[in-house]
């Protein structure tokens, strides 16, 4: 049995873009996987790109009708064979050392079923994602957005087993970020401070083009960690950056006051910082 499963789903990828993303797993160091990927697009398959790789651990599978991200999703994960799943997207490069990394982390710390890592943008060198590392941060986090970037992450396999856990598709386009929500009572997560996965974007992503239906996926999420984490959710609302702006002349900045969850902050001309007051002090 392979330590690890890496799931990609495939639909009108870009072929030069999934040979890349292809080539990014059989260029792992840590070589103990399988790599499972279908093709959710019978009616225009990328079976031609896979057909050109001869490694023994793509398993490579055509849906028979188009069943959409989620649906797929949980397809992958029940024909995963490992211990740990490698989420990974068809169009993304996941560094070298990726697997070994995360398998050591996950292998260390049975505590945290969710691992990331940070992720940066193939356009901008100097432009990276980098959310939370620590548990509680994330948890407060995943309160307004999606804290673990879906195709960097690694998790237990037995952690949705268990749970009877999966990807719901009446979240999609966020249904990663429904699925981390639906994971915090049951494991750990955490964030590793390294870059092991490049991420593209352009045109097609699904992002791009669906913002609608993610803007009202994500609010739909909202809606339920605040009633299923009432005290996260009420911790995290404290945190919550407040501005209040005083204008001359409803045009010039006189004053900015910011309500951080811990103090305020008071500037002149909106950047000079004149005053700075705890809250806990104000309370006293």
């Amino acid at each position: 049995m392979p330590k690890v499963s890496v799931l990609m789903p495939v639909y009108k990828t870009n072929r030069e873009y999934l040979k890349d993303s292809i080539k990014s797993i059989l260029k792992q160091t840590y070589s103990d996987f399988e790599f499972l990927i279908i093709d959710d697009c019978p009616e225009d398959s990328r079976e031609d790109v896979l057909k050109s790789f001869s490694d023994q651990r793509i398993v490579y599978l055509k849906n028979d009708n188009n069943l959409g991200i989620s649906k797929t999703r949980n397809k992958l994960i029940d024909l995963a064979k490992g211990e740990y799943l490698a989420i990974f997207d068809h169009d993304d490069i996941s560094l070298p050392l990726r697997l070994e990394k995360q398998v050591e982390f996950l292998d260390k710390n049975p505590d945290v079923g969710v691992l990331g890592c940070k992720v940066q943008y193939f356009q901008n060198s100097n432009q990276l994602i980098e959310n939370p590392e620590n548990d509680h941060e994330i948890r407060l986090a995943l309160m307004s957005y999606c804290a673990i970037i879906h195709p960097g992450s690694m998790v237990r396999k037995s952690l949705l087993s268990e749970h009877n856990i999966a990807y719901e598709e009446k979240f999609s386009p966020a249904e990663d970020y429904a699925l981390w929500c639906r994971l915090m009572p049951y494991t750990k997560f955490y964030n590793m401070p390294e870059i092991l996965l490049n991420y593209r974007v352009h045109g097609k992503n699904t992002s791009k083009k669906q913002q609608d239906r993610l803007k009202h996926a994500a609010m739909a999420i909202h809606a339920f960690v605040k009633v299923l984490y009432p005290a996260l959710y009420e911790e995290f609302n404290q945190r919550v950056e407040r501005v209040f702006k005083y204008r001359l002349f409803g045009v010039l900045d006189i004053f900015k006051i910011v309500k951080h969850y811990d103090c305020i902050s008071v500037y002149l001309f909106g950047k000079i910082l004149i005053m700075k007051i705890k809250i806990s002090e104000i309370i006293k």
